[in-house]
């Protein structure tokens, strides 16, 4: 959940030539699942994405409950009585099939996407890297960022990506004083 004091229609996006807030919602373990493909073989063009969003009811129950949470919010003191009316989704929209088409129509990706390359053994289809962060199937290949989480973190991705960097390291050593005993020996 975010609260600015400006609006706007997205985080990042042009601010609206009035005052106001923004209530902004946000999935933070979502149940819907994407997909990224590749479309060639070309290292430049970008990835076919499908992020799928509210694809299951769980999810969608998650946003109308959400949007409607922050009515109530906005409907509290001192909120209340600063408000003028509610720009968005707007005060005709009040059944939740009105504000899941909202969800729908307004909702986007915002802040510290992941989980497209997740950490898992080979034997789940929608594992891609094993548990020293190696990329199934391809020697010399490590993903090391917040993209293998499973699932998401409910904050900034930052430390958990320092930690992961900080295993990457290490298994990276490991792996090379095994290849190569003598190239890295440390003094004591």
């Amino acid at each position: 959940f975010h609260f600015a004091t400006l609006s706007a229609d997205m985080a990042g996006g042009k601010v609206h030539p009035f005052s106001g807030c923004t209530y902004s919602v946000c999935q933070l373990r979502p149940s819907s699942r994407g997909r990224v493909r590749l479309r060639s073989a070309d290292p430049f063009e970008a990835p076919s994405m499908q992020p799928n969003y509210l694809s299951t009811e769980l999810d969608r129950q998650m946003a109308v409950a959400a949007v409607k949470y922050a009515r109530r919010l906005a409907a509290t003191e001192p909120l209340a009585g600063l408000m003028k009316r509610e720009f968005r989704p707007g005060p005709d929209v009040r059944t939740d099939d009105e504000i899941l088409h909202f969800c729908r129509e307004y909702g986007a990706t915002i802040f510290h996407p992941s989980g497209t390359a997740k950490m898992g053994p080979s034997s789940d289809p929608m594992a891609v890297v094993d548990e020293r962060l190696r990329v199934h199937g391809v020697a010399g290949l490590r993903v090391v960022d917040c993209s293998i989480m499973p699932t998401l973190v409910s904050g900034n991705t930052n430390v958990p990506v320092v930690m992961l960097a900080e295993r990457a390291a290490e298994f990276m050593l490991q792996d090379l004083r095994q290849a190569q005993p003598q190239a890295l020996r440390v003094a004591a």
